[in-house]
């Protein structure tokens, strides 16, 4: 797709990805099912993206995530937990938008490191 961003960035060790929605890769269209099918196609293009560049969803340290409707944060949440370990959570914001990209119910951009992170 011909975007006028680029989909991640890498500064030294660290990946900034932009804004992910839940569309089916290379289309600007996005799944159908709502808020979960949506979240679910989102974790899974930010863990392609990812892989991609060299990290891992594990690598993840904060996500910023963006819905068009807050009382969609518990249904979101459930599924977007499903991707991490419990004891390795990024930071995490998460705030009420309107109109995300192509109408979507989720968008959220992430800061992953490309090295294993050394546990505090």
């Amino acid at each position: 797709m011909n975007l006028p961003f680029s989909e991640a960035v890498r500064v030294g060790n660290m990946l900034y990805l932009s804004g992910v929605i839940g569309n089916i890769p290379g289309k600007k269209q996005l799944v159908t099912g709502g808020i979960k099918a949506e979240t679910k196609q989102t974790m899974d293009n930010i863990k392609r993206i990812i892989e991609r560049h060299g990290s891992s969803i594990d690598r993840i340290i904060q996500c910023k995530v963006m819905l068009a409707d807050i009382q969609e944060w518990g249904p979101m949440n459930e599924v977007y937990l499903s991707y991490f370990s419990p004891s390795r959570l990024p930071a995490r914001s998460a705030l009420a938008a309107t109109g995300l990209a192509l109408n979507a119910r989720v968008e959220m951009e992430c800061i992953a490191t490309l090295t294993p992170m050394i546990e505090s």
